[in-house]
């Protein structure tokens, strides 16, 4: 006997209020290790900037920006997810400094540190 093929089940979409709200729940869960992350990438953007980033610091920053690219567009911050692949990609040269340079670095991360902010802002005042 052969089965059929069944259609699919209908999903059921939360309506855009609804889905908004539980995502802010959701951020508000993870903010602190997000932010934490983004502590990370500060704190070894400012040592490579006195050029005393170890080999701890860089591999921890490496996988904290693996980590906030992958969440970040899920909270609806593609840019983030962005300047994390980038930082990522800093981090995975053998020396940063010469391949992006420590200002670039220091950059990127108070960038995204403006911008978990500002989403963080938004899930505390919703329209």
């Amino acid at each position: 006997m052969a089965l059929e093929p069944q259609p699919a089940a209908p999903t059921a979409a939360l309506p855009a209020p609804a889905l908004s709200h539980a995502l802010d729940l959701l951020w508000e869960r993870f903010k602190p290790e997000i932010e934490q992350r983004v502590a990370v990438l500060e704190s070894a953007a400012a040592a490579e900037a006195a050029h005393s980033l170890s080999g701890g610091e860089l591999e921890a920053a490496q996988s904290a920006a693996h980590k906030l690219a992958g969440v970040l567009g899920s909270f609806g911050l593609a840019e983030g997810t962005a300047m994390a692949r980038e930082i990522e990609t800093i981090c995975s040269t053998e020396a940063p400094t010469a391949s992006a340079g420590a200002d670039r670095f220091l950059s990127l991360a108070a960038q995204l540190r403006a911008i978990v902010e500002s989403r963080a802002a938004l899930s505390a005042h919703p329209k």
